[in-house]
C-alpha cells in the first residue's frame, strides 16, 4: 500500500463517519434490471439511492475490480483504473475483462472518468481518491456520477480507527449486490466465503501467533495497523498483528517497536511491480534488530500479494494461506 497511500497520508481528514450496515429496499433477490427498486445503501456515513440498477461502471484498482467481477458485474463495466500503474495483472484477469480499457495506470483525472460517462464509480480514500483531490464522490456528483466508497478506507477519515473485521469485505459485496440488483449471489458469495474462513480459522495454537506485516520502507517500516485489512486476515486465520494497537489503517512504524514484538511470522506483499519480497527479506536480514526476531531467524514469511491483503475475494484464499503457515509453528 505504501505506494498508492503513503505520500497522501497528511492530507486533511473529511468530517464522514464509518460505512453503517446495508439497507435496502425491495425483494433481496431481484435481478439486473428487475423490480425491487428503489434501494438505499450506507456509503461511509452517508447515503446513496438507486432508481435502477447502474449501467455504466468504473471501479478503481485490482482488489475492487476482482470484487466487481465475481458478482459477474463484467457487463456493466466500461473502465477500470489503477492497475498496470501499481502491480503486474495476471493473464486470467486480462481475458476476463477483455475490451474492457484501463482509464488510467493510477489515480485517475476527473477527465480520465468522465469520457467514459459512468453512472457509478466504485473506489476508496486512498484508492484511486484523496482528500481535497480532483476525484472525489462531491466532484463527481456534480457530473451525475454516483461514488460507491471502498468501506475499509472509511478509516482514513476518522479520529477513532475502527478494528478491522471480515465485515469489510463481507458488506461491501452486499452492498454491490444491492445497488446492482443481485443481492442473492452476493449472500451466496458472502456465505461461500464464510464457509471456508469457518474451515480454515480452526484453533492453531493456545497463544495467537505474532505476525507483522511488511509492506515496504526502509527507514521506517509501511506496515497494517489495527483498521487496516490484513489484522481481519490474520485474526480470522488464529494469529495477530502486532502492529494491531497502532491507531491507523496503513502508515508508518518503527523498526524498534516492530522488533520489540518479536514477531514469529512475517508477511511480506508481492506488488509482483518491483522490488518484491526477496529485497523486503533482504532488508529484514539485514537490519540488526529484525534479523534477530523469531520470524527472521527461522525463515518465517508468508508472501502475499497485493490483492490478496486489501479488500476483495482473495482474502478468502489469503486467510488460509496465513493459516496454513501458523500450523506449522513447531
Amino acid at each position: 500500500m505504501k505506494a498508492v497511500l503513503q505520500s497522501w497520508l497528511s492530507s486533511a481528514s473529511l468530517l464522514l463517519a464509518f460505512a453503517g450496515p446495508v439497507a435496502a429496499a425491495g425483494p433481496a433477490g431481484a435481478g439486473i434490471g428487475a423490480s425491487g427498486f428503489p434501494v438505499t445503501v450506507s456509503n461511509c456515513g452517508d447515503t446513496l439511492r438507486f432508481d435502477a440498477p447502474p449501467q455504466r461502471l468504473v471501479v478503481h484498482d485490482l482488489n475492487m475490480t476482482e470484487i466487481a467481477l465475481a458478482l459477474g458485474l463484467r457487463p456493466q463495466l466500461v473502465g477500470v483504473t489503477g492497475i498496470t500503474g501499481w502491480y503486474k495483472s495476471d493473464a486470467s484477469l486480462r481475458e476476463t475483462l477483455g475490451d474492457v480499457p484501463e482509464l488510467a495506470p493510477k489515480y485517475p483525472t476527473l477527465e480520465n472518468l468522465l469520457a467514459a460517462r459512468p453512472d457509478l464509480f466504485m473506489a476508496g480514500w486512498y484508492y484511486g481518491m484523496q482528500p481535497g483531490g480532483e476525484v472525489t464522490p462531491t466532484t463527481l456528483a456534480r457530473h451525475g456520477i454516483k461514488t460507491l466508497v471502498l468501506t475499509e478506507s472509511c478509516a482514513h477519515t476518522l479520529r477513532d480507527k475502527p478494528r478491522a473485521t471480515l465485515d469489510l469485505l463481507y458488506g461491501d459485496m452486499l452492498r454491490l449486490g444491492t445497488v446492482f440488483g443481485r443481492r442473492d449471489a452476493a449472500e451466496r458469495l458472502v456465505a461461500q466465503w464464510q464457509a471456508r474462513v469457518r474451515a480454515a480459522a480452526q484453533p492453531v495454537l493456545p497463544a495467537a501467533p505474532r505476525v507483522f506485516v511488511y509492506d515496504s520502507g526502509e527507514d521506517k517500516p509501511f506496515t497494517a495497523g489495527r483498521a487496516a485489512m490484513p489484522t481481519a486476515l490474520i485474526d480470522a486465520a488464529g494469529g495477530r498483528n502486532v502492529m494491531d494497537g497502532l491507531p491507523m489503517s496503513w502508515g508508518t512504524a518503527s523498526w524498534e517497536a516492530v522488533a520489540a514484538s518479536n514477531p514469529q511470522f512475517i508477511v511480506l506483499l508481492d506488488y509482483q511491480n518491483g522490488q518484491g519480497p526477496d529485497h523486503l527479506r533482504q532488508v529484514l536480514q539485514s537490519h540488526p534488530a529484525m534479523r534477530l526476531t523469531d520470524a527472521v531467524r527461522n525463515g518465517r514469511f508468508i508472501p502475499l500479494r497485493y490483492a490478496e491483503l486489501t479488500p476483495g475475494p482473495a482474502n478468502i484464499g489469503a486467510i488460509e494461506k496465513i493459516a496454513r503457515a501458523l500450523r506449522a509453528l513447531p
